[in-house]
C-alpha cells in the first residue's frame, strides 16, 4: 500500500506544527512548505528556527520563495479586499494553497493540509472565509484542515481513507487550551507564541505602504525598508529612512538597494545609517542631511559634510526633533 504524502502550509507557528504532527502520527509523510512572500527576512537564524520546529512536527522543511508572484497576483489586487491594515488574508491563504497544489506533482504528494482553526481569526478564518479560500485555491477537494476537520465537510483524503477522520480535531474559536494540551503531549519546545499577526495587519506598515504607492512603484527592496526605520516623506517627494538602532543600521548596511542611496553620517560622528530615494532633488537631499544630523550626535552649532551618491552636502542639524515631525510618517 502506498504511503501517503501531504504538503503543509507551514508558518512555523503552533497550529501548523500540530497539524503536521497529527498527520505524521497517522503514518503520512509531511513536507512543510514555508512560503516566503518577502515580508520576513529569511536569514540563517530564521531558517534554523524553522528547521527546528518542522523537525519537532516530524516534517521536512522546504522554503519556497513566492515574493514576485504574491506581489504581482495578490498584494495589490485582492479579490476579497483587505482587512484593517494592508492584509489580503483570504486571497493570501487561497494563493498559498494554489502554490502548494501546483507543487503536488513535484513532490509526488497526494493532498494539502494547514493549521487553520475555524473561528480563531474572526475575519479570515470564519466559515465563509475558509470556504472562499477553498474556491480560490483550485484544489478544494484535496485540502484537509486537521485542527477543525470534524466541524467541516469531509475532504477527499478523508472520504478515501487516506486520513483517519476520527483522529482529527474539532477545535473552534480563539481559546488555545487544547493546543497547549497538545504541546504537552508532543513535547514541543521553543515554538513561536500563538496569536502573532502578519506584518501586513499592522497599522504602521499599512501607513508606510499606502504612502509608498502614492509616490513610487513597489519593489522587492521596499519590503526591507517598510519593516524598519523612521520614515520621512520630503517636500519634493523623496523618501528618507533612518535606522533607529545598531541592529537596523546593520540590516540596511547588508541589504541591496537599487532605488535608494545608502548614507553614512559624517566621519567620526555617531548616527543612523540612512536611505534616500535616488531621485531626490537637491532641496530634498539638503533637507535629508539636516534630518540625519538631527538624529545623530551632531553639535548643533557645527556644520558637517555628508556624501549622498557622488555629491557632498554641508549642513547642520535642526535645533530640535520637533522641527522634523511634519515630515515623519506614522
Amino acid at each position: 500500500m502506498k504511503k501517503r504524502k501531504a504538503l503543509a502550509l507551514f508558518s512555523g507557528g503552533l497550529d501548523s506544527m500540530i497539524a503536521c504532527r497529527m498527520m505524521a502520527e497517522q503514518g503520512i509523510e509531511v513536507i512543510a512548505l514555508h512560503f516566503d512572500v518577502g515580508l520576513t527576512k529569511i536569514n540563517e537564524e530564521r531558517i534554523e528556527f524553522l528547521h527546528s520546529v518542522a523537525e519537532q512536527a516530524h516534517s521536512k522543511l522546504e522554503i519556497v520563495d513566492i515574493h514576485d508572484q504574491f506581489t504581482k497576483d495578490v498584494l495589490f489586487n485582492p479579490k476579497y479586499g483587505y482587512g484593517k491594515g494592508f492584509n489580503p488574508c483570504v486571497d493570501c491563504h487561497g494563493n498559498m494553497f494554489k502554490q502548494a497544489g501546483d507543487l503536488l506533482e513535484k513532490y509526488d504528494a497526494d493532498f494539502l493540509i494547514s493549521g487553520e482553526v475555524l473561528g480563531e481569526r474572526p475575519m479570515s478564518q470564519n466559515a465563509g472565509a475558509l470556504d472562499k479560500v477553498l474556491k480560490l485555491s483550485g484544489y478544494e477537494e484535496l485540502i484537509v484542515r486537521p485542527m477543525s476537520a470534524k466541524l467541516l465537510e469531509p475532504s477527499k483524503p478523508e472520504l478515501k481513507g487516506w486520513v483517519d477522520r476520527e483522529k482529527l480535531l474539532d477545535i473552534q474559536g480563539r481559546q488555545r487550551t487544547r493546543q497547549f494540551e497538545l504541546v504537552e503531549k508532543y513535547g514541543f519546545v521553543n515554538f513561536e507564541s500563538p496569536g502573532g499577526g502578519c506584518l501586513l495587519t499592522e497599522k504602521f506598515f499599512a501607513t508606510k505602504m499606502e504612502d509608498l504607492l502614492k509616490h513610487d512603484d513597489y519593489a522587492k527592496e521596499d519590503a526591507v525598508l517598510l519593516k524598519y526605520g523612521r520614515h520621512f516623506r520630503l517636500p519634493d517627494g523623496a523618501k528618507l529612512v533612518l535606522g533607529r538602532d545598531h541592529d537596523e543600521n546593520t540590516i540596511f548596511r547588508s541589504s541591496d538597494f537599487e532605488k535608494y542611496f545608502k548614507i553614512e553620517t559624517a566621519d567620526g560622528l555617531k548616527g543612523p545609517l540612512s536611505i534616500l530615494s535616488k531621485y531626490a532633488t537637491k532641496e530634498d537631499s539638503l533637507l535629508a542631511t539636516k534630518i540625519i544630523l538631527t538624529y545623530s550626535k551632531a553639535d548643533k552649532d557645527k556644520e558637517y559634510a555628508i556624501a549622498i551618491g557622488n555629491e557632498k552636502f554641508s549642513n547642520q542639524s535642526f535645533d530640535s526633533k520637533n522641527d522634523v515631525i511634519k515630515f515623519l510618517l506614522g
